[in-house]
């Protein structure tokens, strides 16, 4: 009941703000279909950015608990172009034609 907390009870679990952060990522497609016609997306796309923004965030967050800080830049950035890759890839087919 006092005012003091430890560290472990002040800090927010990593995973929730990983869920809560790709679900804000989301609904901007979500919002953007409500006044286009041009964003088309159905369950199946949500489904596989929702699995593509969590993994992603869940493996930065493995590889920041994992690793040091010189090793960690290079790692989640690798990480991050990964998933534009995919992204791009899926959403116009530019590369190898997964998304047409």
């Amino acid at each position: 009941m006092g005012g003091k907390c430890n560290k472990a009870e002040s800090q927010l679990n990593p995973y929730w703000l990983i869920l809560v952060g790709s679900l804000t990522i989301l609904l901007i497609p979500l919002i953007a279909m409500q006044f286009t016609a041009e964003v088309n997306w159905d369950r199946y796309d949500f489904i596989l950015m929702a699995a593509l923004t969590i993994g992603l965030g869940s493996l930065c967050a493995f590889i920041s608990k994992r690793s040091t800080a010189k090793s960690r830049i290079p790692v989640v950035a690798t990480f991050v172009v990964v998933f534009l890759y995919l992204w791009i890839e899926l959403a116009v087919g530019i590369f190898g034609g997964w998304g047409t």
